[in-house]
């Protein structure tokens, strides 16, 4: 095992170690002070839809249990708590009144990390659209992006003053191609010309929530956190290395390019261009306003191989076989270079601010075992991509955090409760929370460092 103490000998003093959840996937309370229902919660009681039908109604009961889960996120030594804001406990019909009950949850929630001398990273959008703005389009529909811009105005005037840093949206791929092309999360459309629309407008709703979190608190750090995808082509054939390159532009180049340079790919916009909603004046220049930091999510390579058959359909690939033969138990190849090489080309393609590793973890369903979880492979997985981590820092990267995912387990979206990322168990009849072998390494790790006053950007 890695000498927690070795490993962190590796980092510099003022590299922020923390934890990650999201609103939907741990806080329940589904109907509790004023929230309404979200998309998630429509899709989760669609028969096919969620393993087993689970849903958010209770999760990790988070809601009801803040004060004993800060005290938890206290004492595994981290420093930073990253979490998103619920939509729907805020403005639950996403336009129109305002949720006061839905705001004093958040901010009791940044209340108590401020009091326990922990840093607030909030996220305002982890995919749970207000239902009532599914009704009206969702994210296919223009509106939902100035929704968004208000949403995020409410927030931060309320909680801006407290919060170390802030980030627009989560996983921008996950919301419009898993969501919309591929039909996996809510709203569980199979629709290209969907999928374009969405694209363009949750790229325009991120432009209007850093205008409207400027506005507000121009001091607040503001970044957006991007599942990149550290694509391989499955051979050496020209063919496969073309295929790698369309799949980079669709499947990174659609947020980085709007997002660093204020323009979708070339071979995006000649393949779809004529699909795409209108682009009015002055979108692009919104959406490329520049952050102060952004977020990586990363879990393991995209390995892609050309695809004849679909040639005539853009980018035209399919899976290629992993590499490596270790897997989670989500199936997900491990290979932990690919984190390197996925932040070498994005420093080498954009020009990127001050980067935070906002999620990195590993599925593994170990149990509790007379009291503790030993879950190896996840500490593995997590020492391994931090080692990557220091050589990124080491070759001159700005490389300033790492959020291990997640804090608990937790509900993993389509999979249900079967898929556990936690570093602590949670035992969904009990509600219970056992700290895994992980979660005691990676607190003794994070305990190396001096709590500094660290802020984004």
């Amino acid at each position: 095992m890695i000498d927690p103490k070795t490993l962190a000998d590796r980092f510099p003093g003022d590299f922020l170690f923390g934890v990650a959840t999201a609103a939907f996937q741990i806080e329940g309370a589904a109907k509790m002070d004023g929230r309404k229902p979200s998309i998630w919660d429509a899709f989760s009681n669609m028969p096919g839809r969620v393993f087993g039908r689970h849903n958010g109604d209770v999760a990790c009961d988070h809601y009801n249990r803040l004060e004993e889960d800060l005290d938890l996120i206290k004492s595994l030594g981290v420093e930073a708590y990253r979490f998103s804001i619920a939509w729907p406990r805020i403005v639950p019909e996403g336009t129109g009144p305002v949720n006061e009950k839905g705001l004093d949850f958040y901010d009791r929630l940044v209340d108590g990390l401020k009091a326990r001398g922990m840093k607030a990273y909030a996220t305002l959008y982890h995919w749970d659209l207000p239902l009532m703005l599914a009704g009206e389009g969702g994210w296919t529909a223009r509106q939902t992006a100035y929704a968004f811009q208000r949403y995020a105005r409410t927030v931060i005037a309320r909680l801006g003053d407290r919060l170390d840093a802030v980030a627009t949206f989560n996983e921008p791929w996950c919301s419009v191609w898993l969501s919309h092309l591929y039909g996996i999360h809510a709203p569980g459309e199979g629709n290209m010309d969907a999928a374009l629309h969405a694209l363009h407008f949750t790229n325009l709703a991120h432009g209007l929530g850093v205008s409207a979190i400027r506005a507000e608190r121009p001091d607040l750090p503001v970044g957006l956190v991007l599942n990149a995808h550290s694509i391989y082509p499955g051979s050496d054939s020209p063919a496969d290395k073309a295929a790698a390159d369309r799949a980079f532009d669709f499947h990174n180049g659609v947020f980085f390019g709007p997002v660093f340079k204020g323009e979708y790919p070339e071979s995006f916009l000649s393949a779809l261009g004529h699909r795409m909603p209108a682009i009015e004046p002055g979108d692009m220049e919104t959406i490329a306003q520049p952050l102060d930091w952004w977020g990586l999510n990363y879990y393991t390579p995209m390995r892609i191989a050309d695809d004849p058959a679909e040639a005539a359909e853009f980018p035209a690939t399919v899976p290629a076989p992993p590499v490596a033969d270790i897997k989670t138990d989500i199936g997900w190849e491990v290979y932990a270079p690919a984190l390197g090489d996925l932040v070498r080309k994005l420093n080498a393609d954009y020009t990127l601010p001050d980067c935070y590793i906002t999620e990195n973890g590993a599925c593994y369903n170990m149990g509790v075992e007379n009291g503790t979880v030993d879950d190896q492979p996840r500490l593995d997985y997590i020492a391994d991509h931090l080692g990557v981590t220091a050589d990124l820092i080491n070759e001159g990267y700005p490389m300033r955090g790492y959020f291990a995912w997640s804090l608990m387990d937790n509900f993993e979206w389509a999979e249900g409760y079967r898929m556990r990322f936690g570093i602590v168990h949670v035992d969904y009849e009990t509600q219970v929370r056992t700290v895994k072998k992980s979660g005691h390494w990676y607190g003794a790790l994070a305990g190396q460092f001096p709590k500094g006053n660290h802020r984004a950007g």
